[in-house]
């Protein structure tokens, strides 16, 4: 199977699932996606900088982070169209257009430049996405290669629960892959050797007992 092709069951496959479930999905996953808006406050663009968003679904964090930190630049994609639909009518009623600007991509194959005719950028964020596509070793890839002198990527997703009771794990991992969401295990080695191969420097925490896994890849 091409990249292409993929790319394009990928795509298809999140539109089906989020067709009608974006309209509340942002209030159900407030419940359980924790760690978002630390990620967000840590983020801390430079006066004019440029901050991307992986994976940006319905915009969400995207709005909290531009009104967080109005001297910067938002940039978001998502290879569903029906979620980018609720994204781009989010943004509007916010009155964040002319600051927030969208595209449709793959994570596994994006280009800044193409897509936002930006060369590096400041900040890149990935919130509970890499556990929800495919390419997520590429996504992470392509996301520390975008960053500039200084830049940072960070990463907030599911963990392991290595720390919580046996059947938590599996009661909430079974929730989850119903909705396509697979926490990755092996999420440290991957961002280990993307840190030595990138010359980057890791910072990666494990809190709530395993249930968040959260990472920084700076560029010095």
């Amino acid at each position: 199977m091409s990249a292409a092709t993929g790319g394009a069951d990928q795509k298809g496959l999140m539109d089906a699932t989020y067709a009608l479930h974006r309209h509340f999905y942002d209030f159900t996953r407030k419940f359980y996606l924790l760690g978002r808006d630390a990620l967000i406050r840590g983020l801390n663009p430079p006066k004019g900088g440029t901050v991307l968003e992986v994976g940006c679904g319905t915009a969400r964090n995207l709005i909290v982070a531009a009104k967080r930190f109005p001297q910067a630049r938002f940039y978001g994609f998502d290879i569903s169209e029906a979620m980018l639909e609720t994204a781009r009518a989010s943004v509007e009623k916010n009155g964040l257009a002319e600051r927030i600007t969208l595209a449709q991509a793959d994570a596994g194959a994006f280009d800044v430049q193409r897509l936002f005719g930006v060369e590096r950028l400041d900040r890149v964020f990935m919130s509970y996405t890499l556990s929800m596509i495919p390419p997520w070793v590429e996504a992470i890839e392509l996301g520390a290669r975008a960053l500039a002198p200084g830049g940072s990527l960070h990463i907030v997703d599911f963990g392991q629960y290595e720390r919580l009771p046996g059947f938590a794990k599996r009661l909430h991992f079974k929730s989850l892959n119903d909705f396509h969401v697979f926490p990755r295990d092996t999420l440290p080695a991957v961002l280990k050797r993307v840190a030595e191969e990138q010359g980057l420097r890791l910072d990666f925490r494990s809190t709530l007992r395993g249930y968040v896994w959260s990472a920084t890849l700076t560029r010095g």
